[in-house]
């Protein structure tokens, strides 16, 4: 059995040779049996695998068969609810949106009401028409430090930079923000040509390798800052300390995707791996952030300034707020990002490991803000699994202000989930560096589904909360959303995260679940002070 391939494709071959010798027609086995033989020896001299040594030819099947299960599994075995990451149910909603096609759904719901964690929200007996206003529900961003506030849409294009994706993509995305009056965040890889060929609104994200404002040492370079953050384009300006997918760890760009004109928008050698530094050079403390912040604000004329986090060590959030008490330095807003958050390329580990999922992060960073009587100065955005006008609402009655989203936006130019962002071989042209892959991604095509998703969903928010009888946005609480925490039990959300009285943590009325991590913080250093708990 063990070698079965190699003992018959060597009989098989000489019966070959020797009936085609007298005329027996049966030379074509030698197309066959020739590989099969070639193949089957190799494996036996070979040494790397162990399996192809014992069972030649045959033990090809086991790759084959990994190779496939992937594509066999998302088309052909899983259900509706069950795919992973993004279940078909979700990628399905976003492609009808795209493609304006009709989104609605028969004969009821295919999620398990009954399981534990089934959330949902609570209509109103006063239900109302929605506005038909596309301006409604827009979310002013810029507090009284801020000279050139911004009027944000409740959903946005999440931090996805020109490297992990394509040009077509961001330019497509892009395009897409312009039509639908929405903003594109252009990720950490810098603000490239791509991001403003159509002229949308830009969220210029600044990471730790300062791509696009960077000296020669990678460090920050005010100037060649100042340039760009002033240009009509960019909006807002975004410090990324951290990102769910990979908190901690940096930003990952592989050598494949790192082409000449990208090493020229990031000022970084061409063909190299590109790892952006685990944390900044610009400054150390949580003193030292709001200073940078402040000086970014400067630097582009006023214009509003955040940043962006996965929540960690929660005592570093804390000294943040401490030290914008002490400093009276305000960020105009604060991007939560959940540690469940999708990127082209991490560790396992980080994926599956590290950071505060969105939920409780959103919490935390709310209760925080109105512990220390700051909500009224920043503007939460939650940035995650967001594809409905349920999962805004959600993240919404939880803390949030607005909504970022990448994998939607991802859906709505094509993406298929087929996981190879990482590979550079992304079928659909969305991930990739590949000019012949992202070809295929036609600018004025995708643009079209990208403003079609957003606006379909933000109107789906609308209606949503018409049937909850609210008016605006702001009236979201988290009192309207439940969540089933035993197979008998319902709590609404302001049950399972009790809402935080403004300036409570400055009373010193400061709830025991917070009480070790403010104890430990301190404004001037990032570092917990050593505390009993």
């Amino acid at each position: 059995m063990r070698k079965s391939a190699l003992y018959l494709s060597l009989i098989v071959t000489i019966l070959a040779a020797i009936g085609s010798y007298y005329n027996y027609h049966i030379g074509w086995l030698l197309l066959i049996s020739i590989p099969v033989l070639v193949i089957a020896f190799s494996d036996r001299l070979q040494k790397s695998h162990s399996l192809l040594r014992n069972y030649p030819f045959f033990a090809h099947a086991r790759w084959l068969t990994e190779a496939i299960r992937p594509y066999f599994r998302q088309y052909l075995m899983e259900s509706e609810t069950s795919g992973r990451p993004i279940s078909r149910m979700y990628r399905s909603i976003v492609y009808q949106r795209a493609k304006n096609s009709l989104d609605t759904i028969p004969f009821g719901t295919k999620v398990d009401t009954n399981r534990v964690g089934y959330e949902w929200i609570g209509h109103s007996i006063t239900a109302h028409s929605p506005k038909e206003d596309p301006h409604h529900n827009r979310v002013q961003v810029g507090n009284q430090q801020c000279q050139q506030p911004y009027s944000a849409s409740l959903l946005n294009i999440s931090a996805m930079s020109f490297g992990a994706l394509s040009n077509n993509a961001i330019r497509a995305l892009n395009k897409g923000a312009k039509m639908g009056s929405f903003y594109h965040n252009t990720g950490e890889g810098g603000l490239s040509d791509y991001h403003l060929e159509h002229g949308g609104d830009v969220v210029w994200q600044i990471g730790t390798g300062y791509f696009g404002c960077r000296n020669k040492d990678g460090n920050f370079d005010a100037e060649s800052f100042k340039e760009k953050a002033q240009l009509d384009a960019v909006k807002m300006v975004e410090i990324k300390l951290s990102q769910g997918a990979k908190p901690g760890h940096g930003g990952i760009l592989p050598a494949a995707k790192n082409t000449q004109e990208i090493a020229r928008i990031r000022q970084v050698p061409e063909g190299t791996d590109v790892l952006s530094p685990p944390s900044h050079t610009a400054f150390s403390t949580p003193q030292g952030l709001l200073e940078f912040v402040q000086q970014l604000r400067d630097l582009s004329g006023g214009k509003p300034v955040g940043f962006k986090l996965c929540v960690g060590n929660k005592s570093e959030f804390i000294a943040i707020c401490k030290a914008m008490r002490e400093r009276q330095i305000y960020p105009d807003f604060i991007t939560v990002d959940g540690g469940e958050g999708g990127t082209g390329a991490a560790p396992l580990e980080y994926s599956n490991s590290i950071g505060m999922p969105l939920r409780d992060a959103l919490v935390f960073v709310d209760d925080c803000l109105r512990g220390f009587d700051l909500r009224e100065h920043v503007k939460i955005i939650a940035s995650g699994k967001i594809f409905t006008a349920f999962h805004i609402v959600k993240y919404i009655a939880l803390g949030a202000d607005l909504c970022n989203s990448a994998r939607g936006m991802m859906f709505a130019l094509g993406c298929v989930q087929s996981l190879t962002c990482n590979t550079n071989r992304c079928p659909t042209g969305v991930a990739t560096q590949d000019p012949r892959l992202a070809k295929g991604l036609v600018v004025s095509d995708k643009s079209v589904r990208v403003k079609n998703f957003h606006e379909k969903t933000v109107k789906a928010t609308n209606e949503l909360l018409s049937s909850v009888g609210l008016h605006s946005v702001t009236e979201v609480k988290r009192k309207h959303i439940f969540r089933r925490v035993t197979a008998s039990t319902v709590l609404r959300f302001d049950e399972i995260y009790p809402v935080q009285a403004a300036g409570c943590f400055l009373r010193d009325e400061i709830p025991d679940k917070y009480r070790l991590y403010y104890d430990e913080a301190q404004a001037d250093s990032f570092a917990p002070l050593e505390v009993s708990a």
